[in-house]
């Protein structure tokens, strides 16, 4: 599921509060969310989580460029190239 928060403040821009489930305008009336479209709501900054979790740790990451230079080889281009390709950033 859609994280929550950010899935109403997305899909409806007069929601100023939200408490539990319940959203709210500026003027503190209850807003009517359509649960459906909270579920389907995809988050556009998910690639970029994803891809965090995917590249390997930044001294992993060096000591593979070190390597890759010493050898004449690819292997943190690879693995970067990797993580873009299964992550990509979506189209707009």
């Amino acid at each position: 599921m859609a994280d929550f928060d950010k899935a109403v403040r997305a899909l409806y821009a007069n929601v100023v509060t939200i408490n539990g489930e319940t959203a709210y305008d500026a003027g503190g009336n209850e807003v009517t969310i359509d649960m459906t479209q909270v579920n389907a709501w995809q988050d556009p900054d998910q690639y970029k989580y994803d891809r965090q979790q995917a590249y390997k740790p930044l001294a992993e990451q060096l000591d593979m460029m070190y390597w890759d230079k010493v050898h004449g080889t690819t292997t943190w281009q690879d693995h970067i190239d990797q993580v873009k390709a299964d992550n990509p950033k979506p189209t707009e």
